[in-house]
């Protein structure tokens, strides 16, 4: 893979004017027709977003569960057929290599989407495992992927899917299923990143261009827009949800991150960093992980702003943006242990300046 790769939809973001940046080794579209308006498409009609960067990993083979099971934070062994998870892949500490979907295909074939900046790294791990009687595969750019989030979505993806003999029954929450649209065959996944209703559409290289223009034809009159990395994030930070290299890292467990849910410590098998983790669960953690509201007219917080409780900085920002919805910043933050309560006064440092923030629960909108 090139130090900076392309998307399969690149001429279509081309044809749409898009304005690109770098972004874990992809050139990606971060914007259409403007950061606010692709935001507000995504909450009220629809937005498609390009995640052909995101990893397709496949595990294949009679070792494919066990091997998964042996490497997975989250028990992959609940799956059945058609159902998805969301998990993580550990290193020894605890700490967060990648977290990820995992989705149970069939007995010998599970699907991985993965960030894309963790794919390599992702791949060798796995590789390396020493499991047998399974197969990971799935290079950096092999695979075209986009993502139809907001109310409307599922009557623009089931509209198509009648248009194309198709059963228009989409998947329910959390699970993926094979379907024909623009006649081609593709799955479709009931996950997003958006806090959205949504859709994840995972095709080849070859067909991924003509879905997206499909898609987009077939929700013009709904509001449908193409959505960029700019929206994506505004939308995912309102919905609580952390970004891998920020809120996730090698040295930030899911229980620091308050995502302990998506670990399974009742199964006996092992798996990397389970003691770190099972030790946190017992004990406690030094830092967690809260979320952060700002008041209206205020600058928004930022990623890596010092966090103040009087005089004594008690944490960093994760994850800051302004939020298009509730029109003040909003923030995610590594806090040290005891963590004040949901309500007090903090405070965040930016250019030398203390800008006020309340606790707040880490999802900033009502769920859906």
């Amino acid at each position: 893979m090139s130090a900076i790769a392309s998307s399969p939809l690149a001429p279509c973001h081309k044809t749409l004017g898009a304005r690109m940046i770098p972004f874990a080794g992809w050139n990606l579209p971060v914007e259409y027709s403007g950061l606010l308006a692709e935001h507000k498409a995504t909450r009220q009609a629809a937005g498609l977003f390009d995640i052909s960067h995101m990893g397709q990993i496949h595990a294949l083979g009679k070792g494919a569960l066990p091997a998964l099971e042996s490497l997975l934070a989250n028990d992959p062994a609940k799956l059945r057929d058609g159902e998805g998870q969301y998990t993580f892949l550990l290193n020894r500490c605890g700490g967060v290599i990648d977290d990820l979907f995992l989705y149970r295909l069939n007995s010998e074939d599970f699907l991985l989407v993965v960030n894309a900046s963790r794919h390599a790294e992702d791949l060798q791990v796995l590789k390396t495992s020493g499991c047998k009687d399974v197969a990971f595969q799935g290079a950096p750019g092999n695979a075209a992927g986009m993502a139809l989030q907001g109310p409307k979505s599922t009557d623009i993806l089931s509209r198509m899917l009648q248009a194309d003999g198709t059963d228009p029954v989409l998947p329910g929450r959390n699970r993926i299923a094979k379907y024909r649209i623009a006649g081609h065959q593709v799955l479709v996944a009931a996950t997003g990143y958006t806090g959205e209703d949504g859709f994840e559409i995972f095709t080849d290289l070859s067909t991924g261009p003509v879905i997206w223009n499909a898609i987009l034809e077939a929700g013009k009159t709904d509001g449908l827009l193409p959505c960029g990395l700019g929206s994506r994030d505004s939308l995912r930070l309102e919905a609580g949800y952390p970004l891998n290299g920020q809120d996730l890292s090698p040295e930030i467990t899911p229980i620091e991150a308050g995502l302990g849910f998506f670990v399974d410590l009742n199964r006996p098998r092992p798996f990397p960093g389970r003691s770190a983790l099972e030790e946190q669960k017992k004990n406690g953690t030094q830092r967690v992980c809260v979320g952060l509201m700002g008041q209206p007219g205020q600058p928004p917080p930022r990623h890596d702003y010092p966090v103040f409780q009087g005089e004594r900085k008690i944490g960093v920002i994760t994850s800051g943006v302004p939020s298009p919805t509730l029109g003040h910043g909003i923030a995610l933050a590594l806090i040290t242990t005891p963590a004040p309560s949901c309500g007090q006064d903090l405070e965040f440092e930016v250019r030398g300046r203390r800008v006020p923030v309340k606790v707040s629960p880490r999802r900033f909108i009502p769920k859906k």
